[in-house]
C-alpha cells in the first residue's frame, strides 16, 4: 500500500477542509496517516504556519500556499489519484437549485 502523510494539528479548520477533499480523489491503494504537528517541536518549526500539509512517499509537499497546481493534479502526478472509472473518484456534482425569486421585494432562492 502506497502512502500519503497529512501534517495537521487538532482543530485546524483548513486541516478538516483538505481532508474532506482529499478522500474522494484517492486511489483505493493510498492510505493516508495523520500527523499531530503540536506533538514535536520539529515538526512545529517545519510545518506549523503551513499545515495543512501533505507529503507523499518520495517526500514532495503539497501545501495550502502552493501556486499554480490543484490537489488533484498533485494526485495525478504521482498516480495517487483515483481512476476515471472508479466510483471512489467521481467528483459529486453540485445539486441543482431553482433560480431565485423575488417574493414581496425580497430576493428568495429556490
Amino acid at each position: 500500500m502506497r502512502r500519503l502523510w497529512l501534517y495537521t494539528t487538532r482543530g485546524c479548520h483548513l486541516c478538516e477542509q483538505l481532508e474532506a477533499r482529499l478522500v474522494p480523489l484517492l486511489a483505493p491503494d493510498v492510505g493516508l496517516e495523520r500527523v499531530e504537528v503540536a506533538e514535536d517541536d520539529q515538526l512545529v518549526e517545519r510545518y506549523g504556519q503551513r499545515i495543512p500539509v501533505l507529503r507523499d512517499e518520495a517526500g514532495a509537499e503539497f501545501a495550502k500556499d502552493k501556486q499554480g497546481e490543484t490537489l488533484k493534479e498533485w494526485l495525478e502526478q504521482r498516480k495517487l489519484a483515483a481512476r476515471n472509472d472508479d466510483e471512489k473518484g467521481r467528483e459529486t456534482p453540485e445539486p441543482e437549485r431553482e433560480p431565485a425569486t423575488k417574493r414581496g421585494g425580497r430576493r428568495v432562492l429556490g
